[in-house]
């Protein structure tokens, strides 16, 4: 049996669980107040609505969370690739009612399987082209452009009925570093830091959104500790009278979990003024990685909490506040659930297809129309975050042609010439499939060596677009998904005309 201080503590814990049917441990642990769960794709199988009502069944104010953006980023199309655009696309075409629709499309999908908060929209500002977790997930590089995208983002998914979250607080845009595996610091004067990177954010606030997710980054002007752990910057949304949740990124991420550990970091947390810890995917330390770890996280998550409350160093009626938060939005998302009706009827206006037609733009000399593709897959291995090396994104692409994936950061040069060599003789147009053509030297120089062998291949870029032009004509896509991958295919084979762009972005 839970005792007090665990049930309290279970008030303010969204954990991520093993696989597509609830484990005992977690019914247990719902009946006994836990705040809701966070499904990744290791959750997402036909059963997932069933899933969501046994869930709700053992706790009807279960706030159920999918990490659900659209674009390089997706849960529910883990297995198969995102249909939805993406953030980079939506801020390339700039068309706000595309990104209130999408919004509504996203809430609408996650309503159909039970869930009730979509972990986004992304407001961060993506500054640094190097940044290896956020880059196509942010609508760009300009503070205005994804405030006001955010803003609709929001607006969709809210109208739609789920909660939104708006993430990573106070901004993720600028890092090199991927805080899944590290600490990021970001060494910005302040005064551009929140010129730059809070004002999506103040806007976010200012337009309703329920809840706020953390950043571990340290904004040294700020302090020494993560921002996840940091009273001065959550105290901001505070001051900016933000009433609603403050949700921690993942607790199981390297720069948590490795610095303070998990259950440190849920405690202290909780004390710098989080009110709903996600303690995120048990699937992460990939074959480390026990048979019971979702429960083995979950149990050193509350017993840190526990601990803490014990020995004074959290207070109970800081628990008590945020427990109170994260149950005032429960209410309000069960309320207007049982206002609705049951059946979603699909976003008007809503087509996809058409928006990714319209982000998507060639730069370079347009390449005759091919009649197959042969794809050399040369994108950085996969992250935590973004599964951007999937198959399906290259398949897509490739359709019924050759496909050869090909790792440039672990193959020597000899053996990327012999993968080039065998695509460029394979029927159809040679296609080299990149994200990172600016931050990864070796995807270039495969680019390069490309063209020397065959000047009419055509580069797909799925990542943010080539600062410096490549040698190839490329069509810069904005999202590593089967949507943007389709997209592209239909554009070379001519089966639409690509919207030319003469210089690329900044």
């Amino acid at each position: 049996m839970t005792d007090e201080l665990e049930r309290l503590a279970n008030g303010v814990l969204w954990p991520g669980f093993l696989g597509t049917e609830a484990p005992a441990w977690l019914l247990d642990e719902l009946r006994d107040g836990l705040a809701g769960v966070v499904y990744f794709g290791q959750n997402v199988g036909e059963g997932l609505p069933a899933l969501s009502a046994q869930i709700l069944d053992a706790n009807p104010a279960a706030l159920i969370g999918v990490d659900e953006e659209g674009g390089s980023v997706t849960r529910l199309e883990s297995a198969t690739g995102s249909t939805l655009p993406g953030a980079a696309q939506l801020g390339t075409l700039d068309d706000l009612v595309a990104s209130e629709r999408t919004g509504a499309e996203l809430a609408r999908r996650v309503r159909a399987v039970g869930g009730n908060v979509v972990l986004g929209p992304v407001a961060d500002v993506n500054t640094d082209h190097r940044n290896p977790v956020i880059g196509v997930r942010s609508f760009g590089a300009d503070t205005e452009l994804v405030s006001r995208h955010a803003v609709a983002m929001l607006d969709g998914i809210q109208d739609g009925g789920a909660a939104a979250c708006v993430k990573h607080f106070p901004g993720h845009g600028d890092t090199h570093v991927d805080s899944h595996h590290a600490l990021p610091r970001i060494d910005l004067d302040l005064d551009e830091y929140e010129r730059e990177h809070l004002e999506p954010f103040r806007a976010a606030v200012e337009a309703g959104v329920d809840a706020v997710m953390t950043a571990h980054i340290v904004v040294p002007g700020w302090g020494d500790a993560p921002a996840t752990l940091n009273p001065r910057v959550l105290g901001i949304l505070r001051d900016w009278g933000f009433d609603g949740v403050i949700i921690t990124d993942a607790l199981d991420m390297a720069a948590i979990r490795e610095t303070v550990g998990l259950g440190g970091g849920a405690a202290r947390a909780l004390a710098a003024g989080v009110d709903l810890l996600c303690i995120g995917n048990p699937t992460n330390p990939g074959e480390a990685a026990l048979p019971d770890q979702d429960l083995r996280d979950f149990r050193a998550a509350r017993d840190g909490i526990v601990a803490a409350l014990r020995d004074g160093s959290l207070s109970r009626e800081r628990v008590e506040e945020a427990a109170g938060r994260v149950a005032a939005l429960a209410a309000k998302l069960q309320a207007q659930a049982a206002r609705e009706h049951a059946g979603q009827q699909p976003v008007d206006g809503f087509d996809a297809q058409d928006i990714a037609r319209r982000a998507v733009a060639l730069v370079g000399a347009a390449p005759e129309s091919a009649e197959a593709l042969a794809v050399i897959d040369a994108r950085r291995r996969s992250t935590l975050a973004v599964d951007s090396a999937a198959s399906y994104v290259a398949s897509a692409l490739a359709g019924d042609g050759v496909r050869v994936r090909l790792d440039v950061a672990a193959r020597p040069v000899t053996e990327q010439d012999d993968v080039i060599a065998e695509v460029v003789a394979a029927p159809g147009a040679t296609v080299v499939l990149v994200d990172r053509p600016d931050a990864e030297p070796a995807q270039r120089a495969l680019v390069e060596r490309t063209a020397a062998r065959d000047p009419r291949a055509v580069v797909v870029n799925v990542g943010l677009p080539a600062r410096t032009p490549l040698p190839l004509p490329t069509v810069e896509v904005g999202a590593a998904s089967r949507l943007g991958a389709q997209t592209a295919r239909e554009a070379l084979l001519g089966r639409f005309p690509l919207r030319q762009r003469s210089t690329t972005a900044g």
